[in-house]
């Protein structure tokens, strides 16, 4: 925060003087060795020389991985490819008749064994949605594998309805 109005006075601060380096005294110090050097040696007696290697650093621990808490989220194409079995839906007569065309569009999981879970139509005629519903509850898909173990996807499942001339 700035300062509303200016000091009058700044206080200096000193630090204080760092003491004389360690020095020989004449004389010597009590407790010294004759001959010794000033400040003595780095290590002194017991720690000179070593006299085994230091141990090597422990190994690293190995972190697992996140788990995924639920579905993995994949796209249409990815998933396609891993389709077993597709069942093609009827086309409803009523539908056939009335020339209706389209896509019905679901967003489903697809289960650790590849079965459809909670399916959900996003989009689609009312007239072709029953029979679209119908048969991708029955489709298996390949288990999709992260990291070697079979997990949830969420994916989005197009379905198209087209009429031959």
């Amino acid at each position: 925060m700035a300062p509303k109005q200016i000091p009058k006075d700044i206080a200096m601060i000193r630090e204080e003087e760092l003491p004389p380096p360690m020095g020989g005294v004449p004389g010597g110090v009590p407790g010294g060795v004759p001959g010794g050097v000033a400040g003595g040696i780095i290590g002194g007696i017991i720690g000179g020389v070593p006299s085994a290697a230091p141990p090597p650093p422990p190994p690293p621990k190995e972190v697992p991985k996140p788990k995924p808490t639920g579905p993995i989220r994949v796209g249409g194409n990815v998933q396609a490819a891993n389709l077993i079995r597709q069942i093609k839906p009827n086309y409803p007569p009523l539908a056939k008749q009335a020339r209706i065309q389209g896509v019905v569009r679901f967003n489903a999981v697809i289960s650790k064994d590849g079965t459809i879970q909670n399916l959900q139509m996003m989009s689609g005629h009312p007239l072709l949605v029953p029979s679209a519903t119908e048969a991708v509850r029955q489709w298996v898909y390949k288990p999709t594998l992260l990291n070697g173990e079979a997990v949830e996807v969420q994916t989005q499942i197009d379905v198209n309805f087209t009429l031959s001339n």
